[in-house]
């Protein structure tokens, strides 16, 4: 018969392997309802509020000499109202359907096992949530969509080529650069996207903490998490540096002092700027940037947080409702 020690060492071994597998965090299955989510979200803030911000912020951030009124008066000038929308149609849409997607999902899968597998606290782990799935946005359709925007806002609306189509000047680029072309600035964009979602998410969860304060378990009130949503978006936009380097790398303006024997990366047009427009230069268009910001971290934070539970409450009512197909029992 086995020793009565070793009998004991097997149940102790058991019981340690039983509490770590309880441990273990379960894979959370993947929320594809996100995907949908994130991409009507996202096309309703673009196609409202969120254009003309971009294309203000843009405006500035390639003409460092122009005041605020001064955007407004020459972009209604070049179109009407219809210009504050410019890019919206295809390249925006395009954007916002996959980039709101991929950011929503990237973000609840990657804050999970950030929370769970490495034990970081709710707010770091939305800041990596949000870092990579910034990151994910950049390097999928956002690269290209970003580019032609930008594009759009800064090429001339007067003398030849100015009535060439959006496609035409796609297809003109493509012919000319390849591929890599319409990635022009992408790593910029990446930057920019990784420090932005990171901070939207993680200021906003910061918020919420100071909030609840010593009560963590406490329902967040709507105007609270509407509140944590536009600190976490205002503050975001330190890095408006790295936004005003992108617009240039992507700028369709010619530059007639950007010696041609010059690489076009983001260290040089730093130094580029630095020396026509000083520090000043690289925080242009950071007005109109807040705006949108706020406006952004609104609809995808707090609206996708208040999108998600109705889904959740939906899912689980219709769970616990009894199949309609059920039969009564008989009365006997």
């Amino acid at each position: 018969m086995p020793e009565l020690g070793t009998l004991r060492s097997v149940q102790a071994t058991d019981a340690d392997a039983v509490t770590l597998q309880a441990k273990r965090p379960v894979r959370k299955p993947i929320d594809w309802t996100n995907l949908g989510l994130g991409a009507a979200l996202q096309l309703f803030e673009v196609t409202t509020l969120g254009q003309p911000f971009e294309v203000i912020k843009t405006h500035l951030a390639a003409n460092r000499t122009d005041s605020l009124f001064d955007a407004f008066r020459k972009l209604h000038a070049r179109g009407g109202l219809a210009a504050f929308w410019t890019g919206l149609i295809p390249w925006a849409w395009i954007e916002a359907a996959t980039k709101g997607a991929v950011l929503l999902l990237t973000q609840s899968e990657t804050t999970f096992y950030a929370q769970n597998l490495i034990g970081l606290s709710p707010g770091w782990a939305a800041a990596v949530g949000g870092m990579a799935g910034g990151v994910c946005q950049a390097y999928t359709t956002m690269g290209f969509c970003t580019f032609m925007k930008t594009v759009e806002v800064t090429r001339a609306r007067t003398g030849p080529g100015s009535d060439v189509s959006t496609w035409q000047v796609a297809r003109d680029i493509l012919k000319r650069d390849g591929v890599a072309g319409m990635y022009r600035g992408v790593n910029a964009v990446a930057l920019r996207q990784l420090t932005n979602w990171g901070s939207r998410f993680g200021l906003s969860r910061a918020t919420e903490w100071c909030f609840r304060r010593n009560d963590p378990e406490r329902a967040l009130t709507v105007s609270e998490r509407l509140a944590s949503s536009v600190v976490g978006g205002a503050l975001a936009c330190w890095n408006q540096p790295i936004e005003v380097i992108r617009v240039e790398m992507q700028s369709a303006m010619k530059r007639d002092d950007w010696p041609a024997s010059r690489t076009v990366n983001m260290w040089n047009v730093a130094k580029w700027i630095y020396q026509r427009n000083g520090v000043r230069g690289f925080y242009r268009g950071v007005t109109p940037r807040i705006g949108l910001s706020v406006y952004l971290t609104s609809v995808m934070v707090f609206g996708g947080d208040q999108l998600k539970e109705r889904v959740a409450a939906r899912r689980e009512a219709r769970r616990l409702q009894p199949k309609s197909g059920a039969s009564s029992p008989t009365p006997t």
